[in-house]
């Protein structure tokens, strides 16, 4: 977490750690900064407080989405794991194929959208790939086919839901202007705490809550108030506002800097990132026939942190999906690195991350030669 934003959130754990459903009025007052919080969180988002739900990070707000859900999910075949697999609890789900930089064409959305269809999921940017996909111009596919079935009489429901989760530190997510009905933010993605999230629902979409007791959040989320960790979301989200420019300009050129230098030790390297249409700090790289686990304990003991996949691919010891939906083969995505980078990292890191990984990778194609 930024520093800045643990220092938001230090006294919601000691002085000021009460109960904001009490009715004391020291309970009373940590209620108001609850609301302020939120009220700044949506500020950001240019939408109403009243609009967010808050929760236990981005999974939790995309399995409370998917309660719209019945009938027919179409969801990109590049999701996150939570995405598909809250769609297959709730639905019968047909997958979109991306094309080859990951992008997912409207046109090929337009050609799933059947009328038996009642909701849509979509990441505003892809947690592996970074590729920012054209969610307004789907959304407009999305308002035609509403037009559609309600010319026709018809009254299957659809609801658009986007997965903003990667996106926030690095670009400017106005929710209206997006043209969805559901959008998920999670603060650890922005420097703020883990386990905490959000969901955004438009005024008249019906949801039905996963967690029930006391009645927070608009009866969608019951549970005392996680006061110390909205308090960092909205600190994390502020800070993230007001450093973009400046910050995705110097993680471009960090990027930038890396493929260079690795292009030119390696200059069949596979580079999966679109650079030109992906979030700055988001770099996926593949050296076939090499086996890109053993490079992530090289590097880990040379002090580079590097992963291959998504954490949660890697965790089950699964070939990373998005991967395979590109077209990638067995060979290279098992020599895949996925790379990030972020506000801590500076130049001179990455050129020596960029030496380690060459000898790395050298290493191990000598190893198997």
């Amino acid at each position: 977490m930024d520093l800045l934003v643990i220092e938001a959130m230090q006294p919601y754990f000691s002085e000021k750690f009460f109960n904001p459903s009490s009715p004391y009025a020291p309970a009373v007052a940590v209620k108001r900064d609850y609301r302020e919080a939120k009220s700044r969180i949506a500020r950001v988002l240019g939408v109403g407080a009243d609009e967010l739900v808050m929760t236990a990070g981005a999974t939790e707000s995309i399995n409370l989405a998917f309660t719209a859900a019945g009938g027919v999910s179409l969801i990109s075949a590049i999701e996150h794991s939570s995405v598909i697999n809250s769609a297959k609890a709730r639905s019968d789900v047909r997958l979109i194929p991306p094309m080859k930089n990951g992008r997912i064409d409207p046109q090929a959305v337009k050609k799933l959208l059947t009328p038996d269809v009642s909701f849509i999921s979509i990441a505003l940017a892809n947690h592996e790939l970074g590729y920012i996909q054209p969610i307004e111009e789907i959304a407009e596919v999305v308002r035609l086919e509403r037009m559609r079935r309600q010319e026709n009489g018809e009254s299957t429901p659809l609801i658009f839901h986007t997965d903003a989760s990667q996106t926030a530190a690095l670009m400017d997510v106005k929710i209206k202007r997006l043209g969805v009905d559901l959008l998920t933010l999670s603060a650890a993605k922005v420097y703020g705490p883990k386990q905490v999230g959000l969901l955004w629902i438009r005024p008249g979409v019906k949801l039905q809550p996963n967690i029930v007791g006391g009645g927070q959040e608009a009866g969608l989320r019951s549970g005392t108030e996680n006061v110390a960790g909205v308090v960092g979301f909205a600190t994390a989200l502020k800070l993230a506002a007001k450093r973009r420019s400046g910050e995705v300009k110097r993680l471009r050129g960090l990027r930038d800097t890396l493929v260079k230098k690795l292009l030119a030790a390696f200059p069949d390297m596979i580079i999966s990132s679109d650079q030109k249409r992906s979030l700055v700090n988001f770099l996926n790289i593949s050296f076939p026939g090499v086996d890109a686990e053993r490079l992530v304990f090289l590097l880990e003991a040379r002090g580079v942190l590097v992963a291959t996949g998504s954490a949660c691919a890697a965790n089950s010891g699964t070939r990373s999906h998005v991967l395979a939906a590109i077209g990638l083969g067995d060979t290279a995505i098992d020599g895949s690195l996925r790379l990030t980078f972020g506000r801590l990292n500076n130049e001179t890191q990455v050129m020596r991350a960029a030496d380690e990984i060459i000898t790395a990778v050298r290493t191990e194609q000598e190893r198997t030669r």
